[in-house]
C-alpha cells in the first residue's frame, strides 16, 4: 500500500505502463428508463440539449445527488465531478455554508417580487470589490443578463449592429443566435430555426483573434455598431485563449468608434477571480454580464457597467428590462455565501495552483507520451484538446478530433470521473477537490489517454 502511495505521488507520470484494457461499462439501467420517460415530456427527454449525451456514448446520467466534488446517478454510481454544474459551483456540491445560508433565508419565505435587504447585500459584495462595474442589475440568467446588455448597448449608442465572434457562446436570446458567413465580415446567419433573418440581420460575425476583420467591421459598417461583445476568455467552444494585445485592440477599436465593449464573463465572472477575465487583462469593458456562480448554483444572472451607462436602464432610463424573480432572496442569499467564502485571503491562489498542477501533470504525462492531446487552462478551468496546436479560434478546432474525446468520456465514467458530455466543453476544478481526488482522477485520465490513443 505504502509503494503505492509513492508511486501515486511521485510525480512520474511518463514511468506508468501503458493501459489496455477497458473497464466495464458502469450500469445505467435506472437512468435509461428515466430517460425514456423524459422523452415522452420533454423534447428529446432534456431541458438543455447538451445534456441528451448526443455527443458521447450511451443515455443521459441522472443524477441524484452531490457532494462536495462527488456526484451520484440514480444507478449509485459515483464520480468525481469536474462538470461542476457548467461552472457555477467553484466551492463543490452542497455546500455547508451556503445550504445553511439558503435555508435561513427559506424561513421567511422564497419569493416575494420585491425589494429585499439581501439584494443591496449581494451587491454591496460585488461593487465593493469590483473596480469594473459602479451599478447593477440582477437578472434570473446569464442568457438574460446578456439580452439586456446588449438592450442597453443599444439604448444607450443609439445604434443597432452588434459584433460578435464565432465560437463565442452567449445564451439563447435570438440576436445571439447567429453564425458566421462566408467571407472576412458577414452578417450573421441564423443557427436556430424560429430567429428571423431580420434580426440575424443586425448582428455581425467575424473571427476571433483576427484585428483586420475588426477593423473592417468597423469600416464597412461606419457609425451603426454599438457595441462588440466577446466572452471575457472564450469557454463555449473550447477554451480559446487570446493575446493581451489582441484584448487591448478591440477595447481601442470600441474607444474610437464610440461603441461598447461587452464583456460576457457569464462562465469567466468569479473563475479566473473576482474581477474575472476584465481583470486578467487589466482591462476595462464598458457593460459586463455575469451569472452562474453569483448564486451559488441557483439561477442568478447580472449585468453591471458605469453610473451613466446603468442610468439608461428602467425606471431611471428609457431601456426596459424587468423580471419577478430578479434579486431572488433565495439565490441572493447562496450569492452571498459563496462571494463570502471567494472573497478569504488566498481563495484563488490556492485553487488556480492546484488546477495549475493537476493539468501541469496531464500535459507532462501526453507530452512524455507523444500522444497529440494538449491541456488548455487558466484559473480553475481547462480544456481537453486532441491537438498539438495552439487554439484561438473555433475555426482552429478540428471537428474529426472529437471522436477521441467520444471515447475519453466513455472511460472516464467507467472510471468514475465525470466531464460534461460534449469535447467543446471545459471542465472545472473546486475548492471540493482534494489532493487525493485529483490525484484518483489523473490516473484515471491516464488510463483513458492510453487507451484512446491505442484505438482511435
Amino acid at each position: 500500500m505504502l509503494e503505492s502511495l509513492k508511486k501515486i505521488f511521485s510525480g512520474n507520470e511518463e514511468e506508468m505502463p501503458i493501459n489496455t484494457g477497458s473497464k466495464p461499462d458502469i450500469s445505467r439501467e435506472k437512468s435509461a428508463e428515466l430517460y425514456a420517460k423524459s422523452k415522452t415530456y420533454f423534447p428529446g427527454g432534456v431541458n438543455s440539449p447538451v445534456r441528451a449525451f448526443k455527443s458521447v456514448y450511451g443515455t443521459p446520467l441522472f443524477i441524484q445527488k452531490g457532494d462536495g466534488c462527488y456526484i451520484w446517478d440514480a444507478d449509485g454510481n459515483q464520480f468525481i465531478d469536474f462538470c461542476a454544474s457548467w461552472g457555477p459551483l467553484i466551492l463543490g456540491h452542497n455546500n455547508a455554508k451556503i445550504r445553511e445560508k439558503v435555508i435561513e433565508v427559506m424561513q421567511n419565505g422564497m419569493s416575494f417580487g420585491a425589494p429585499t435587504a439581501l439584494e443591496n447585500e449581494l451587491a454591496e459584495l460585488i461593487i465593493k470589490n469590483n473596480k469594473y462595474v459602479e451599478k447593477i442589475r440582477f437578472t434570473s440568467s446569464g442568457t438574460e443578463a446578456v439580452m439586456s446588455a446588449i438592450r442597453l448597448a443599444r439604448g444607450y449608442t443609439g445604434k443597432d449592429k452588434i459584433i460578435k465572434f464565432e465560437g463565442c457562446y452567449h445564451g439563447h436570446s435570438d440576436s445571439l443566435l447567429v453564425k458566421a458567413g462566408s467571407g472576412l465580415v458577414t452578417f450573421g446567419e441564423t443557427s436556430s430555426a424560429g430567429v428571423p433573418k431580420s434580426f440575424a440581420a443586425e448582428t455581425i460575425v467575424i473571427s476571433l483573434n483576427d484585428k483586420n476583420a475588426i477593423s473592417e467591421a468597423f469600416e464597412q459598417f461606419k457609425d451603426q455598431v454599438a457595441a462588440v461583445i466577446i466572452e471575457g476568455i472564450p469557454a463555449n467552444n473550447g477554451l480559446l485563449m487570446q493575446d493581451q494585445e489582441y484584448i487591448e485592440f478591440l477595447r481601442q477599436a470600441c474607444t474610437e468608434n464610440n461603441a461598447l465593449l461587452i464583456f460576457d464573463e457569464v462562465i469567466t465572472g468569479f473563475r479566473v477571480g473576482i474581477e474575472g477575465a476584465a481583470a486578467h487583462y487589466g482591462i476595462k469593458p464598458d457593460i459586463v454580464t455575469y451569472g452562474k456562480i453569483i448564486g451559488g448554483g441557483l439561477p442568478v444572472g447580472m449585468y453591471g457597467a458605469s453610473a451613466e451607462i446603468m442610468s439608461r436602464i428602467s425606471p431611471d432610463g428609457g431601456v426596459y428590462q424587468a423580471g419577478t424573480l430578479s434579486g431572488n432572496p433565495v439565490a441572493m442569499a447562496a450569492g452571498i455565501a459563496t462571494l463570502t467564502e471567494l472573497l478569504r485571503s488566498g481563495f484563488y491562489k490556492d485553487l488556480n495552483a492546484k488546477t495549475q498542477e493537476f493539468t501541469d501533470s496531464i500535459q507532462r504525462f501526453a507530452t512524455a507520451r507523444n500522444y497529440k492531446f494538449k491541456v488548455f487552462t487558466v484559473g480553475s478551468i481547462f480544456w481537453f484538446a486532441f491537438t498539438d496546436k495552439d487554439i484561438k479560434t473555433a475555426e482552429d478546432i478540428d471537428p474529426t478530433s472529437m471522436e477521441k474525446f467520444k471515447v475519453m468520456h466513455r472511460e472516464l465514467l467507467n472510471r468514475g470521473i465525470y466531464l460534461g458530455p460534449s469535447g467543446y466543453e471545459v471542465g472545472f476544478v473546486s475548492a471540493a477537490h482534494t489532493k487525493i481526488e485529483l490525484e484518483k482522477a489523473k490516473r484515471a485520465i491516464f488510463d483513458a489517454l492510453d487507451l484512446v490513443f491505442r484505438k482511435v
